[in-house]
């Protein structure tokens, strides 16, 4: 089994961490919630404050972070859900939920989960619930499930691609190579034919050359059939001052046939 397919599960512990982070907060009880939120305003407006130094004495920095502890608790609560919503649908992702499937389960999750977490706040002393609550909750999951839809989206575009760029260049690779065997198997056959053609031409030219010598060979025997004695010796006397026969021979004659001559020697 591979290490992707037991990491896999994993993928929700970030998701069940969020969970138990806002059912702690919304366990607080109203007074500990309101000094809470109250502090984090505090920090918010007073490091504005060092920040663009705008000079507010201390009871004006406390006068605006009492002014927007109500904001804040609610981008608190928006902030939360956000980061539930990315939580949720990474491992949604993980396991391949994808487009409007994704959105849909991680909403009903999420805003089920707020709903959930409204109710239970309604048995906590100081503490209410609120439909106003749930929809700005349902903003914040809103806005995480598209971050994780966009991000997941470009990872997907980039792979993709990557993975196309690879095939052509691997495609390119392998026809280059695919290329350069053809080119030599054409040469190679080329070589071939033209050595097959060579050897024919040799062939044909000794056939010919074998013909033309039996050819000559057969006119000789006919030019010696026709010829008389006296016919070949003239012209062996022009050839040859030392004839390579008797002279003196008491049957020699000049009409006698060459072939019969020959063969007398």
């Amino acid at each position: 089994m591979k290490i992707r397919t037991l990491l896999k599960p994993l993928s929700f512990l970030p998701a069940i961490a969020m969970m138990y982070i806002i059912f702690t907060f919304s366990a607080q009880e109203g007074d500990i919630s309101s000094q809470t939120s109250y502090r984090v305003s505090y920090s918010v407006v007073s490091t504005a404050n060092d920040v663009f130094d705008a000079n507010l004495e201390s009871w004006q920095v406390a006068d605006y972070a009492q002014r927007f502890n109500g904001v804040f608790r609610k981008i608190a609560h928006m902030t939360e859900y956000f980061a539930l919503a990315v939580a949720v649908s990474f491992p949604l992702y993980v396991y391949g939920v994808r487009g409007i499937l994704l959105m849909l389960m991680a909403g009903i999750i999420c805003v089920g989960f707020a709903t959930g977490d409204e109710y239970h706040q309604s048995y906590v002393a100081g503490r209410s619930a609120s439909m106003k609550d749930v929809i700005i909750d349902s903003a914040g999951v809103f806005f995480g499930i598209l971050l994780v839809r966009f991000i997941g989206w470009t990872g997907r575009m980039t792979m993709l691609e990557a993975d196309s760029e690879k095939q052509y260049s691997n495609g390119f690779d392998d026809g280059y190579r695919r290329g350069l065997e053809q080119a030599r198997r054409d040469e190679y056959a080329r070589a071939k034919n033209d050595l097959k053609l060579r050897e024919k031409e040799e062939a044909a030219r000794a056939k010919r050359d074998k013909k033309a010598e039996e050819a000559r060979a057969r006119e000789e025997e006919l030019i010696h059939q026709k010829m008389t004695y006296a016919e070949w010796a003239g012209k062996t006397v022009e050839e040859d001052p030392d004839p390579p026969y008797d002279e003196n021979a008491e049957d020699l004659s000049d009409d006698m046939p060459l072939f019969r001559f020959l063969k007398r020697k």
